[in-house]
């Protein structure tokens, strides 16, 4: 019973510029074993499931914004 109270406290520790880089690198598609196997021991899933959303979020507002700017750009 004590090694799963471990790892509960061990999910705990993830802070929130490693959960931000362990979704960049997961949207980027590379990913070493190792700091996969890093990522799941200490971030949950809903911390992944959420900063995911968040990232996407981002993504697409980048990409509108970029997009309205070159159209703007354009018809001068």
């Amino acid at each position: 019973m004590s090694q799963l109270a471990s790892q509960a406290q061990a999910k705990k520790k993830a802070s929130f510029f490693h959960i931000a880089k362990a979704v960049l690198w997961s949207l980027l598609g590379v990913r070493q074993q190792k700091g996969y196997e890093d990522d799941t021991s200490k971030i949950t899933l809903k911390q992944a499931v959420v900063a995911g959303v968040i990232a996407g979020i981002i993504f697409v507002l980048s990409m509108l914004t970029f997009v309205r700017f070159v159209i703007s750009q354009l018809g001068q």
